[in-house]
């Protein structure tokens, strides 16, 4: 079975598809016809690539981590992701999509965050292209993670405050596709997670393989081998999990770890675990899992990461899910915060909240001491050091 792209409908299996008011079936259908065009064209994939490797940083380090290493018992590699330019995955996609907003003529770019780091992906790629950019944050987002809204500002993009519902990523996402339906003949919503309406949930994940690509080549450098026997990532949408999988899907002897944000715990109410507690339902514009209260209503989510609490999972994820090719664990808010103080305490590194979820299923598995392991580090932890002061005393 092939995982790693849709059918021409944008279905992975029963998950995927295009549902969308009808303002936007013209952004969304032209965007269907010519995604692929543009991203395999060779001006396009020049003019990317070069930016990649100038401006973003990349390719980014296969870290073995000696320290973690020892701790486990066996071989951990740390795709560092958080060393790309802006801190985070996110700009790997952000470019991407600009450049194809640029391609389609559009001037203005509209884009929803959660913690803040697509955001700021989203407004440096503007910034550089020179694309008005509007971001979209939920308004209780926007008080915890501080330090990215004022580089937002700082690289010229407006950014509006989501106050409807919970005030976190799923009402910043309404608001920002609100807007494309008001604005949708100049202006283009740069998605950041593997989400939404066919083709986003493809494109942005063609766009993040740049990770899994770099994974392979720089682990046959360091081990003589192409392939992992676990390969582990964070997830709330899944682009950075989407990224870092990408190339190993269809490589059944690769097993597959995705960590969601479970919040207080699965079954306390206070959650995004998606594949726990997630019915098929429509959300923002593709069908998938989704959490769902007693009278089918989307409900609150919530995680100590800014960038985990949303209540859905791509449709490619929840594919995965349903056919078993990946293993996908809740990881509670004092786990990962554990891990994260861990990661720095015995390797120096500083992981976002996200990544630090990834990093706590280190203490759920167990592993052989042949065994090579490859976690996405998937962003820096700059952003959350208000949380980790707050915690610090209890770790």
């Amino acid at each position: 079975m092939n995982f790693q792209h849709p059918d021409e409908n944008g279905y992975y299996g029963e998950f995927g598809g295009a549902f969308v008011p009808e303002a936007l079936y013209p952004n969304i259908q032209e965007l269907q016809q010519i995604y692929l065009e543009i991203m395999e064209s060779v001006d396009f994939q020049k003019e990317f690539q070069k930016l990649l490797k100038n401006y973003v940083g990349r390719e980014t380090p296969l870290y073995y981590a000696e320290n973690l290493s020892k701790k486990y018992s066996t071989n951990i590699y740390l795709k560092r992701e958080d060393l790309n330019h802006t801190g985070a995955h996110k700009i790997n996609n952000a470019i991407g999509q600009a450049l194809i907003a640029k391609k389609l003529g559009k001037k203005r770019v509209i884009a929803e965050t959660g913690a803040g780091q697509h955001g700021v992906a989203t407004a440096t790629a503007c910034a550089l292209l020179g694309l008005d950019c509007t971001i979209y944050m939920g308004e209780v987002d926007m008080k915890r993670q501080a330090l990215n809204v004022a580089r937002m500002k700082m690289l010229g993009a407006e950014v509006i405050p989501a106050t409807s519902g919970s005030k976190t990523l799923t009402d910043a996402v309404n608001e920002a596709l609100e807007a494309w339906i008001n604005h949708s003949q100049t202006t283009h919503y740069l998605i950041g997670s593997a989400v939404g309406p066919h083709p986003y949930p493809d494109m942005v994940t063609r766009f993040q393989s740049v990770i899994s690509k770099e994974i392979k080549q720089q682990l046959y450098e360091q081990t003589g081998r192409e392939n992992p026997n676990y390969l582990i990532a964070c997830i709330g949408g899944g682009s950075n999990a989407g990224g870092a999988f990408y190339h190993f899907l269809n490589e059944p002897e690769v097993k597959i770890i995705a960590a969601e944000g479970g919040g207080l715990g699965v079954s306390s109410g206070k959650t995004a675990a998606t594949t726990a507690l997630g019915s098929l339902s429509i959300l923002h514009g593709s069908q998938s899992l989704v959490i769902l209260d007693d009278e089918g209503k989307v409900i609150e989510p919530y995680s100590i990461s800014a960038g985990l609490d949303y209540p859905g999972i791509g449709p490619l994820h929840a594919h995965l899910f349903k056919k078993g090719r990946a293993e996908f664990l809740s990881i509670n808010d004092d786990e990962a915060l554990k891990a994260a103080f861990q990661l720095a305490q015995i390797e120096g590194i500083i992981p976002a909240l996200e990544s630090a979820h990834a990093l706590a299923v280190l203490d759920k598995k167990t592993f052989l001491e042949r065994d090579v392991v490859v976690l996405c580090l998937s962003g820096r932890g700059d952003k959350d050091m208000e949380t980790y002061l707050a915690n610090m005393n209890s770790q």
